[in-house]
């Protein structure tokens, strides 16, 4: 079922994005998984190349920022597919934390985040829906204009 969701929205889960830097993608810990920062990388780039860069409400369109949020979900759900034996495994997605590259006068992180939130639970249902933070910062690593986490709870 998860799969012809994605597929309705044109999503194909490939391999997961190289990470950028000296961590782990996903550690596990009893039943939760902490995804680390997952960044709008295109899908299938190599080297990774992030898609949106800038500053949301200035250099990028909020509308665009909400597309960095659902690109930083699809990123985080290759990496899930490719930890997980199958994402029917989650049972619940606990937390997400959004961040967003944005100048002091922004005030509409919640909205940005929304393309994260939104994406899950449509594709999840009552297991995509979480508790959230969601920040305005003044960078992002590589510029990137959001940055996401996630905790997921799994099923043994």
């Amino acid at each position: 079922m998860l799969e012809q969701k994605l597929n309705a929205l044109g999503i194909t889960l490939q391999r997961p994005p190289k990470v950028i830097g000296s961590y782990t993608p996903i550690i596990k810990t009893g039943s939760l998984l902490f995804v680390s920062g997952q960044l709008p990388i295109e899908l299938g780039s190599n080297p990774p190349n992030v898609l949106y860069k800038g500053k949301v409400g200035n250099e990028i369109s909020l509308s665009n920022g909400k597309e960095a949020a659902r690109l930083c979900t699809i990123n985080a759900l290759m990496h899930l597919k490719d930890f997980l034996p199958s994402l029917d495994n989650i049972e619940k997605f606990v937390k997400l934390t959004g961040y967003v590259n944005c100048d002091v006068s922004f005030t509409n992180h919640p909205e940005v985040i929304n393309g994260a939130s939104d994406l899950l639970v449509h594709l999840f249902g009552q297991k995509g829906r979480h508790s959230r933070v969601s920040v305005g910062l003044s960078s992002l690593p590589l510029n990137s204009a959001v940055e996401i986490d996630f905790i997921v709870e799994v099923g043994t």
